[in-house]
């Protein structure tokens, strides 16, 4: 089933036309969430970033998307999928501008669309698995503030995805036009040398990612890691001793190789728990 304005309707059903604005000019967000025992994780965090994101985009925010209301139509939609009832789960919330308009719309109103679909595990989990990247240098991420924004444009990730593919890579770094490291391709980087742990700043064009900022959060409160928010040379790839992607989906990805360089994966293992303990007791809180 799927949420259309609060209306559930079948996967089959057709809702979108042809003029969506989402689908001609890109006029949409998103957010993509975790669910687990039918609650989304990290909600609040995704609710001010959705609100601020329309504000930004100066979207009209409905009289009704409160918090409450925007949760119980995820956990509406949710408990009409029997496959992810009782799973957890991967929601993806959508709002676009109505239809209407060359580029400017008739109305600023906007409508929404939820999604769910079943995960294999209620927790995040470091999958010990080989992941290879590699730059990505055939188009570059801008440093403004819509780079920033979960919007649907993400042409840049689907073109950098198919290189990876035919390259034999498993995923690719970002740069941005100052030719220095901004996100992957399906989230936000950090890297670690030392007791440090650098990930780049929002001013490098990097997506303002929901576990980048949990993540910032955590690393901030322990005494045994210092944190940069900087911007990060390709050539510091090289040296350092890790490298991992964060997203709302997946936690924490362990990179481990770039080119010649072979990375570890112990501080993503002790930061994961920490991760897991943090979204867990904020749930519940």
């Amino acid at each position: 089933m799927v949420n259309f304005n609060g209306t559930l309707l079948p996967k089959s059903a057709v809702f979108l036309n042809h003029e969506n604005r989402g689908l001609r000019y890109g006029d949409s967000l998103f957010e993509a969430i975790r669910a687990v025992d039918g609650k989304p994780l990290l909600w609040e965090d995704h609710y001010l970033r959705l609100m601020a994101s329309m504000r930004i985009l100066r979207m009209e925010i409905p009289m009704e998307f409160t918090m409450e209301f925007l949760e119980a139509e995820i956990v509406k939609t949710i408990n009409a999928n029997t496959s992810v009832k009782k799973s957890p789960a991967r929601i993806r919330l959508t709002v676009y501008r109505n239809d209407g308009g060359l580029y400017l719309p008739n109305s600023n109103e906007i409508s929404y669309v939820v999604e769910s679909k079943e995960l294999a595990n209620p927790f995040y989990v470091l999958e010990e698995k080989p992941m290879e990247v590699e730059l990505f240098k055939d188009f570059y991420v801008n440093t403004g503030l819509l780079s920033t924004l979960k919007t649907n444009n993400r042409l840049i990730n689907v073109v950098g995805s198919i290189y990876a593919k035919e390259n034999g890579y498993d995923n690719c770094l970002l740069l941005n036009q100052n030719k220095m490291v901004a996100e992957a391709l399906n989230g936000n980087i950090f890297l670690v040398q030392g007791t440090t742990i650098k990930t780049p700043a929002l001013n490098d064009g990097c997506l303002n990612g929901i576990i980048r900022k949990k993540l910032l959060e955590i690393i901030g409160n322990l005494n045994n890691y210092i944190l940069e928010e900087v911007s990060i040379s390709p050539f510091e790839l090289q040296k350092a001793d890790e490298l991992f992607i964060t997203n709302s989906i997946s936690g924490i990805l362990s990179v481990t190789k770039y080119r010649k360089k072979e990375y570890g994966t112990q501080v993503a293992k002790d930061l994961v728990g920490k991760l897991n303990a943090s979204v867990r007791l904020g749930t519940i809180g």
